[in-house]
């Protein structure tokens, strides 16, 4: 199933659950406009209604991911810039959430420069397929603004703080490579098997084990004393062990092959 926008193309495979997003700007980089984010909450939004949903992938036309806000259009009403932006997160303030809340992983496909709101973006994904030449720069420091979309939530707590004030500070562009060698990045690819890498990454997600995957996701993000942290893993344990893939999962232990995931 495939549904065209102007902005967004939102498609989805009912075989295997892997719906993709695209963003659809390619002339300006992808960069966010108050547009832009509208039609991207209302494609997150539609995903609650898609079924099945495995693995959620994320991308950009073009020769880039998202090259952050548009800055062009701040310029334009600069009296006003502070009102644009507030128009544009009050759309992506939501759809993070929305991603955030699945069971299913979010893949970072990064095609191209991820800058600014394009790195939170990427921050935000359970997983990342970089293009070798991509590059990711926070370039908040280039505009003389903090990040936004999670990108100060996100950051410190994959690289650390030391990494993220070098980042920020020094305005460091990080390489596909040099991103992986951060944790920023799981796999980097060359271009010509750019797609393939992606196409095989969500496919391993949409295979596995989603509801678990969903608990794991908000375990992960959990800031709770250890004792409270426990209980919440037993929680999200218990609860996995009632759904199907569970039993699927056990059965196929038992027997000594490899269980087969429907996601329930």
């Amino acid at each position: 199933m495939t549904s065209e926008h102007d902005l967004v193309t939102v498609t989805h495979d009912e075989t295997t659950g892997i719906a993709t997003l695209t963003f659809n700007r390619p002339a300006v980089f992808n960069a966010l406009d108050v547009a832009l984010a509208a039609a991207f909450e209302e494609a997150v939004a539609g995903l609650v209604r898609v079924a099945p949903l495995r693995c959620v992938v994320l991308t950009g036309a073009g020769k880039a991911f998202v090259a952050g806000g548009d800055v062009a259009a701040f310029a334009a009403d600069l009296d006003h810039a502070d009102r644009t932006l507030g128009r544009i997160l009050n759309h992506m303030h939501p759809a993070l959430l929305a991603l955030r809340g699945l069971d299913a992983p979010v893949l970072a496909a990064v095609n191209g420069a991820a800058a600014g709101a394009g790195l939170s973006l990427v921050l935000g994904a359970d997983f990342v397929v970089a293009n070798r030449s991509a590059r990711l720069v926070m370039a908040y420091d280039k505009l003389g603004v903090p990040p936004d979309c999670g990108g100060t939530w996100f950051l410190s707590r994959k690289v650390g703080r030391a990494r993220a004030f070098d980042m920020m500070l020094m305005g460091t562009v990080l390489s596909a490579e040099e991103a992986m060698a951060q944790g920023l990045v799981n796999v980097v690819a060359d271009p010509d098997d750019f797609e393939a890498a992606v196409c095989s990454a969500a496919e391993r997600i949409a295979a596995g084990p989603t509801l678990a995957f969903g608990r794991f996701k908000r375990l992960m993000d959990a800031e709770l004393p250890l004792a409270a942290q426990l209980e919440a893993e037993r929680e999200a344990f218990t609860a996995c062990a009632r759904s199907e893939d569970f039993r699927t999962a056990a059965t196929a232990f038992v027997a000594k092959r490899t269980p087969t995931f429907r996601g329930l």
